[in-house]
């Protein structure tokens, strides 16, 4: 095995511990809530409270610790990471737990942007789009493999185990990291009025866009994918399970996907891909009387709504490299803190929804945020072609 494939793995391996600690939650609500006390709802607070904090914590310590090395910055915050998550599983109070949940949403989204960072420094530029993409495939991979065993170990011993398992694992992965990361990688450092400048690209701040409103349409009807495959469709609880799993591979395949568009089209095959989303959102209560055809959708829809995830992410780092060196590590933190800003509209919409048309509409409110998707991408699509077009010009003057 090369270095850079264990350089790699080891970078896959921080996304699949990011994403366990990030959704694990989910899966175990229900004895979280019991375990401190509370109910459902107010312990359904920490999965927004999260987002909001990654969200809003991201920007602010990527640009203040821009000044700083990579490789030192990146490690000093998996400490943090491994205190804030250790933490979280001795905690027995509500208040406390919420902290630490905190406490590991601040500093999540720049280790992400920064592993993103590392990840475009050492792949062979024909094999970045691939590493990008396997990077989002670590979520996935934590959704399909790492919630479940959780949500096994919480039912079997204690919600408090399966976050100290995230430790061991973590512990491990900064162990890893240590011996094979490279000390010195590619860095330009800028003030903060500097990096901002990146966000007054309208190639930047329509792709920004783009990943909100996409991540908005998404969780439209993910965040209630389980009441839609047994209230909706009829499932039992026995094949719930399976169901997810199944879903859960779709993504992997979708990222992976993700990673072969970025590779040859880039962001140009993109409208074709929301076109074929509005569609299937639009016949999703048609869909939803049968449970082969609905389920079929589903499938489908958790396949391409990834394909934008490397395409977007390769742009944002291409934009930043060739005009913006000192926005690096920032352009790499936009799609993770749009998409949590796409959740968190997602909330303020979805339970409207759900409370005015019903579970089985939800994909209409979805296609809305598709539909400003696809104009968004044009509109991206045609500013790129734009600004090509006129480096072509003063080049040949």
């Amino acid at each position: 095995m090369t270095k850079y494939r264990w350089q790699a793995s080891a970078l896959v391996l921080v996304a699949f511990m990011l994403g366990c600690n990030e959704f694990m939650v989910v899966g175990v609500l229900s004895d979280i809530a019991r375990s401190l006390r509370v109910t459902v709802a107010t312990a359904g607070y920490l999965v927004t409270i999260f987002a909001v904090v990654y969200a809003v914590s991201t920007p602010l310590i990527t640009i203040l610790t821009n000044r700083f090395g990579r490789y030192p910055l990146l490690m000093t915050l998996m400490v943090i990471f491994l205190i804030g998550n250790t933490w979280s599983g001795f905690t027995s109070s509500y208040g406390w737990f919420l902290l630490t949940r905190m406490i590991t949403a601040a500093v999540a989204g720049t280790i992400e942007s920064l592993i993103i960072v590392f990840a475009n420094d050492i792949a062979p530029r024909e094999k970045r789009a691939m590493l990008i993409s396997w990077l989002a495939a670590g979520f996935s991979i934590a959704s399909v493999v790492g919630v479940p065993v959780g949500t096994a170990i919480s039912t079997a011993y204690s919600w408090h185990v399966a976050f100290h398992l995230i430790s061991v694992v973590s512990l491990v992965t900064c162990l890893v990291m240590v011996g094979i990361l490279p000390r010195h990688i590619k860095h330009v450092s800028g003030t903060i009025k500097d990096q901002l400048v990146l966000l007054t690209d309208r190639r930047i701040y329509l792709g920004a866009a783009l990943i909100l409103f996409t991540a908005a349409a998404m969780y439209t009807y993910y965040t209630y994918i389980r009441p839609l495959l047994t209230t909706g469709l009829g499932f039992g609880t026995t094949a719930l399970n399976w169901l997810l799993f199944v879903l859960g591979i779709m993504s992997i395949l979708g990222n992976r996907l993700s990673g072969k568009i970025a590779e040859r089209h880039g962001l140009t095959t993109m409208p074709r891909f929301y076109v074929m989303d509005i569609g299937l959102l639009l016949c999703l209560p048609v869909a939803m009387q049968s449970q082969v055809a609905g389920f079929g959708v589903f499938l489908v829809l958790t396949l391409i709504i990834m394909a934008v995830n490397s395409p977007i992410q390769v742009h944002f780092l291409d934009v930043a490299e060739a005009s913006y060196p000192q926005s690096v590590a920032l352009a790499s933190s936009l799609n993770a803190i749009f998409f949590n800003i796409g959740i968190s509209v997602r909330s303020a919409t979805a339970s409207v929804m759900l409370t005015r048309v019903g579970l089985g509409y939800l994909g209409w409110g979805a296609a809305v945020f598709a539909v400003i998707s696809l104009v968004i991408v044009i509109g991206l699509n045609r500013a790129i072609a734009a600004k090509k077009a006129a480096v072509v010009v003063n080049e040949s003057k």
